[in-house]
This record gives C-alpha cells, structure tokens and sequence, in this order.
C-alpha cells in the first residue's frame, strides 16, 4: 500500500490510524485512502483496539419507553458525530444488568458506555450537553406548561400532569416549579392506562374528582393520545371542555382527530457534543436549536 500511495510505511500508517499527533497533508491522506480503497485494504478492528486501549466503538444505553422523535434526533446526532470521528455507534435496548454490561465491556471494549438523556435530565442554567433551563427537561417542561389553553383562565385553570417510568420525577419536579411560578394551583398527577378502558376510566374519575382541571399537559405523545381518546368516548370536547397538549411531537398526533398539539425537540444538536464529550473532544461551538411547541387544532 505505501508504494501503491508512493509514500512510506509510517505516513500509511499515521494516515489510516488518523493519528492527530501527526501533520499529513490532505492530499497525501487523500492518496493514501484512494490506495487503500484500490486494495480493499479493511482496518483490523480488533488489532486496533489492542493498540489504541479501546475499540472504536461507543455504546448507548437506551431504555424501554424513549422511541419517540427526541430519542431518535438524539441518536442520529450522535451516530452522525461519532462516524465524522471514525467511530461507531452500538445502541442497546432496555434494561441491562451489571453481569450484561460487564460481558460488553470485555467483548468489545468500547471507548465509552452512554446512558441516554443523563445530561438532559439536568435543571441547571448550564451550557452543556443540551440540559437545563436553556435547552434542557427543565425549559422543555416549562415550554409545555406556560402554553395557554384556549379554555379556562390563567387564574383559574389547573393542569394535570400523567406520570410515568423514566424522568418522570425530574419532569415534575420542574413542571411544578413553573406552576408556582405561575400562581397556578398545584398539579393534578393522574395516571391514564392501558388497555383503553382503562384509560377512559381513569379520566373519568379525574373529571369526577377534580372538575376544575381544565389543561392536560401528557409525559408524551402516546399518554396525550390516549387522554384524547378516553375523552371522546366520554362525549367530551377538545379543547372546549379540557384542553390536551403533548411532549415529543411524533407523527401520530397529526393524524389524530382532534390533531395534537406537541412539544417539538430537535434533539440532533444534544446527540453531537455528547459524542464530542465521549471521545473527549471540544464540544464548543454545538449550538441546541431551541425546543418549540407544534400548535395543530387548538389546545
């Protein structure tokens, strides 16, 4: 290969290594590549982890549950920043054990292990991986809360916010700090399950209880679909008797009747400086593009 590039064995080496200890020109990389191509020279995965400490791999921990528009900008981010670096991305579904962990630290090696979202989860005024109140759970939960619903008044309305497994702590937490900011009365937490009904009774007994909850503001597009759904059976209408507001913004509140309106995040700019950060790289200059709220058939 050096002498099919024209140079030597350790300038092939430096160049297919992507070695940044080294000053390569770009056209001799370029050379040194289109001769491996013309070979079908295939890096040696495994020599390489040997030699570097670490494959070129980086695992993502993904839990049950996070399949939605955010997971899968934020995925694709970081699948696309990690392959401009010459590594790829592995995504594990679900929970795993200490034991299925540790059989994928000594099979592969990764250069890092990633749980998803960990740095989202934060309520901080930081300019890091995506979090905080900037771009983070916290300014998305509040995004979702301060948007008004045609129906009720500021003073008098009441949110009821559905929890479930994963941030559901952190999501309220933060939501009920915007309540109080906003003077409004403490959330109303309900629970809305399948099958459907299930569901529609659990609204039911919401309605019952607390007739005065006049905003829905769902952990997700999935519970907010289901709320819709239990109050049409119900003969209730969206938004005139109650309004309903989603988080995540997937494709199946616009095809809802009535469509949804959602909390749209464009998490691809999350996923790139969290890869940065694996591979222990300057993230500056990765700006978020803010989260905003997809407005369909009025809330």
């Amino acid at each position: 290969m050096a002498a099919a590039g024209g140079v030597s064995r350790a300038t092939v080496s430096f160049v297919l290594n992507d070695d940044p200890r080294q000053s390569v020109s770009a056209a001799t990389r370029d050379r040194v590549r289109q001769a491996a191509r013309d070979l079908g020279h295939v890096p040696h995965g495994v020599a390489r982890a040997l030699r570097e400490g670490s494959s070129r791999v980086v695992v993502l921990d993904l839990d049950r549950g996070l399949e939605g528009n955010h997971s899968r900008s934020c995925v694709r981010g970081l699948d696309d920043e990690l392959a401009a670096h010459g590594h790829v991305l592995l995504v594990r579904h679900g929970q795993h054990s200490a034991e299925a962990t540790r059989q994928v630290l000594d099979a592969i090696t990764p250069r890092a292990m990633i749980r998803f979202a960990e740095p989202y989860l934060t309520g901080h005024d930081l300019e890091d991986l995506g979090g905080g109140r900037k771009d983070g759970l916290a300014a998305h939960a509040a995004l979702q809360i301060r948007h008004p619903p045609s129906t009720g008044t500021p003073g008098s309305r009441r949110p009821c916010r559905r929890r479930t497994r994963r941030r559901a702590r952190a999501r309220r937490r933060f939501a009920e700090h915007t309540v109080h900011s906003l003077g409004l009365p403490p959330l109303v937490p309900v629970t809305v399950p399948r099958p459907k009904q299930a569901g529609t009774g659990a609204v039911a007994d919401l309605r019952e209880a607390h007739p005065d909850v006049t905003a829905v503001a769902a952990f997700d597009d999935d519970l907010a679909l289901r709320t819709l759904t239990a109050l049409h059976d119900l003969g209730l209408a969206v938004p005139g008797d109650i309004a309903v507001i989603g988080y995540d913004d997937t494709e199946y509140g616009e095809l809802s009747t009535p469509a949804l309106t959602a909390v749209h995040i464009d998490a691809e700019a999350h996923g790139r400086p969290a890869a940065r950060t694996a591979l222990g790289l300057d993230s500056a200059g990765l700006v978020p593009v803010p989260a905003r709220i997809i407005v369909r058939d009025p809330v």
